[in-house]
Formats: structure tokens, sequence, C-alpha cells
């Protein structure tokens, strides 16, 4: 099936063009829009989306720079935004200063993006912006997730959930509009490297964005360094532990991620999943969500 949004046809299923139909529909009913954006792919579909339905003036997206953030990330979200050909504006977000987010409870989410949702309704007001919206989908709803209460607090929109996208369907539709996000790996904020009730530093969270940067140097693609204190816990796919322990790999990460200052290095057998830190939260018996 062909769907066209403003001036771009692209050729979907059916299913996924109902989803796409509705998706510019929410849009179209919101008037203006800024969009949380992150560079990940689904706020990077959001944003693309409400640029070709609402166009430049009426749509637009908002990149928050903070030390829990990648540099890396920071340069390839705006890469991105430019190549998409949307409206992006930076902002340098505060939830450091906040108690409840450096004290690193289960809720610490909430509390950033309640920093952030802040700003970006501040930012809307003044340049008279109807909604703010998020990346957040359907996928998003069985994990432990704070930051979306704060969204609900201050009315952010989630479109994606909204017209009944699906992780799959994000990817899907991202790569048929031929967006350079579509197959990017997930990439949370270096603060869910720390296990919860450890303090939220800009020493750690550098020290972890050190390490998974030399990881990604070394071709480990969706890498993970959770850090415990003196000792880097790494998950990697599964599929690539073989490469990890060749004979000068092992030893080279091993160097590597002692000289950023780590006394202990480990692999996890279990290898990278999303929010393996929640598995305190959540009963550990249900099946790890193992990323192959």
């Amino acid at each position: 099936m062909t769907l066209q949004i403003n001036n771009l046809n692209i050729n979907v299923d059916p299913e996924l063009e109902a989803k796409a139909a509705r998706l510019v529909a929410v849009f179209n009913g919101m008037e203006s829009v800024l969009v949380a954006y992150s560079g990940g792919v689904d706020s990077a579909l959001v944003l693309k989306v409400a640029h070709e339905t609402l166009g430049p003036e009426r749509a637009a997206g908002c990149l928050a720079i903070s030390p829990s953030v990648p540099p890396r990330e920071v340069e390839l979200a705006k890469k991105h935004a430019a190549e998409m050909g949307v409206r992006l504006h930076l902002t340098y977000t505060k939830e450091m200063d906040k108690e409840g987010y450096v004290e690193n409870s289960p809720n610490r989410c909430y509390y950033c993006k309640s920093t952030l949702y802040t700003e970006l309704t501040e930012m809307a007001e003044q340049q008279n912006f109807a909604f703010i919206a998020d990346g957040f989908n359907l996928d998003d709803k069985g994990d432990h997730r704070p930051g979306q209460r704060a969204g609900k607090e201050l009315q952010v929109r989630s479109p994606l959930v909204e017209a009944g996208f699906t992780k799959a369907d994000i990817r899907a539709l991202s790569k048929a509009l031929g967006l350079p996000t579509w197959n990017k790996p997930a990439a949370a904020c270096l603060s869910s490297r720390i296990p919860y009730g450890t303090p939220v530093t800009v020493e750690a969270l550098e020290k972890v964005g050190r390490a998974e940067e030399y990881l990604q140097d070394l071709g480990f693609v969706g890498v993970r360094v959770r850090h415990h204190g003196d000792m880097a816990r790494i998950e990697i796919r599964p599929t690539d532990f073989a490469r990890f322990l060749e004979d000068g790999t092992r030893q080279q990460i091993s160097q590597g991620l002692h000289e950023i200052g780590y006394a202990f290095v480990s692999l996890d057998l279990d290898g990278y999943r999303t929010g393996s830190l929640n598995e305190v939260i959540f009963n550990r018996k249900k099946p790890l969500n193992v990323i192959q």
C-alpha cells in the first residue's frame, strides 16, 4: 500500500498504513507540537512525522543535554535531526540539582522527566506550541517507567501510543521513511547504569560513558556497562561473547577499563538486556529480555 505524508510517498503494509494514518491524524488534531527528542528511534519518528504533517513552523524538537547523556549521543542526535530536515532546539536540563534524582531511588526517572517536561512546558508557552509530545510506545507499558507519571501530570501527549505503535511498527515505518535512526540501538541515559540506592554523580556518569564508548570503539553494539562502585559489569549480546573472550580482546578490554578507573571488570553471562537493573524490582524468575 502507498501512504502519503505531506510530500512523502511510502510503501507499507495495510496494518502499518492504518497506524501511520492515525499518527498523522493525531498531529493534525494538535495543530502545533514541541517534541521531546532524544535522538532515539521513537522520538525521531514522532518528530519527523510531526514535521511532515504540520510543517517546520508548527512542529519542532527539543534535545536535552545533561551529564547523563553521552556527548557522542548528543552529536549523533543533532546530526540525525539535520539529516531529517527538522527544526531542533537545545536545552540544558538540571536534574542533577534534584535530590530525588541524585539519591537514585526506583523513581529516579520521574524526577528527570519532571524536570525535562517542566522546561519544555515553559519553552512551548514562549513559542506558542499547543502541545508537548514524547516517544513512548505500546511496548514501553510493560516496563518500570516512572517518567510516564511525570508526563501525565504535565499533560504530555504520547502520539505513538495513541496511534497504536509497537517498537516493531516504529522501526518499520522509520525504515520506510528512510530515517537514519530506523535500526539505531536503544540508548537509555547513563544514570540507568547505576544501581538503585547508589547516588548518581557526575564522576560516575563520566566513568560509565567513557567505558561504553571504549567498548563501542572496539565494535561492540548495544553494550552496557553497569556501574557497581569499583566494578564494571559489562553486558553485551551473547552472540558477541566469543569475540569478547578472544585472546587479546579480553585483555585489551580489561586494561582499558582499569585505566578508566574500574578496579574490577566482569562480563554478565546473562548478556545485554534492557533495564537489567529493574530486575531487583520485578520477580527475577520472569524471562530475561536478552538482546541477541
